[in-house]
């Protein structure tokens, strides 16, 4: 006898389907879990027996090679020198299991163990739970330098706490940063587009730029059109941040900012506020993203002009990290091996 499909019918249908891929999922999230406990279980195991006097030192990369070889025989992939060298760096590095985000996939887990100072990994840490990173968005934050980027504008007290909290958003100043790194685009210094084509350039690669934008960005429009006084006006990239539940626009400059952008921007800001804000809308947030800006010519422009605003660089190519580094090697005043 052939089933009738009626509504109760395909909801049937519907839950089974649901019910079938939560399972699955929480199936693999307990994989998961069973095998990051098992690979630090391992490494604590490694650990204790040379910390237990049975193995010399300097004996220790001979003592990974035979376990390689032998757990190899017994059990194929998985057991090479190098994971066995994670899984004890695991241990070592994270004693406490207990107190780990399980939700991390091993090589999450990997990326993370090949950053060397604590204050760096503790932050890619966090960070990656707050926003819930994939390895690959990880590992471009990490050639992004994007900690270093973000300790550069602090003072001591804000570089320790951006290593244990991570980057969190409470007002408009936690979104900025300082250079954005627009590497993705591809773009060979030095160029000659025009902004149009480095707007097109973003759009193409949004699903980066929005990872570099930072968590809450929701993408609205480009080239967002505003008519005041019979004249168009067009804001090249307009964005909604649903943590600060407030709208985001975007001006793109190819060269320097000028202090005509700002009054620009400023303008923009005025009729977002006033014309398409609605109910429950904080006052919007403008960025302008130039390739230069004189920092003397900016504060004049921007005297008495809303805090919402902002005018930052970008670059095409990643930071140099030394010269961050030593910035922040200086703010904290400490010896710090990077």
């Amino acid at each position: 006898m052939e089933i009738d499909k009626t509504n109760e019918y395909g909801t049937l249908v519907d839950t089974i389907t649901s019910t079938y891929q939560q399972g699955r999922q929480n199936a693999a999230l307990a994989v998961n879990s069973y095998l990051l406990e098992t690979y630090w279980k391992i490494g604590e195991h490694i650990v204790q027996f040379e910390q237990g006097g049975k193995l010399k030192a300097e004996y220790g990369k001979a003592l990974l090679t035979q376990l390689s070889r032998d757990l190899s025989l017994s059990f194929g992939k998985g057991f090479s020198v190098s994971n066995l060298s994670r899984m004890r760096q695991f241990y070592a590095t994270f004693p406490i299991y207990a107190e780990l985000p399980h939700k991390f996939s091993w090589t999450h887990w990997v990326e993370l163990l090949k950053i060397d100072d604590p204050l760096e990994r503790s932050f890619y840490v966090k960070q990656t739970q707050i926003e819930n990173w994939s390895t690959t968005e990880l590992i471009r934050q990490k050639k992004s330098s994007l900690f270093l980027r973000l300790a550069a504008s602090k003072d001591k007290e804000g570089i320790l706490k951006l290593a244990k909290q991570g980057q969190i958003v409470h007002q408009p100043a936690d979104l900025i940063r300082e250079p954005y790194i627009l590497d993705f685009l591809k773009i060979p210094e030095p160029y000659h587009l025009s902004e149009t084509e480095l707007e097109k350039r973003i759009i193409e690669q949004l699903q980066y730029f929005l990872l570099e934008l930072g968590k809450g960005f929701a993408f609205v429009g480009r080239q967002y059109r505003i008519t005041l006084g019979n004249r168009h006006h067009y804001v090249d990239l307009v964005f909604y941040h649903r943590i600060l539940k407030c709208f985001v626009l975007i001006d793109l400059k190819k060269e320097e900012a000028g202090y005509q952008d700002v009054g620009q921007m400023n303008m923009y800001l005025g009729y977002f506020e006033n014309e398409e804000n609605t109910e429950g809308d904080n006052p919007p947030i403008g960025i302008v993203l130039a390739k230069e800006k004189d920092e003397l010519l900016i504060q004049y422009a921007m005297h008495n002009i809303s805090s919402q605003l902002f005018v930052s660089k970008y670059q095409l190519y990643l930071p140099n990290r030394e010269e961050l580094k030593a910035l922040i090697e200086k703010t904290l005043n400490i010896e710090t091996q990077w």
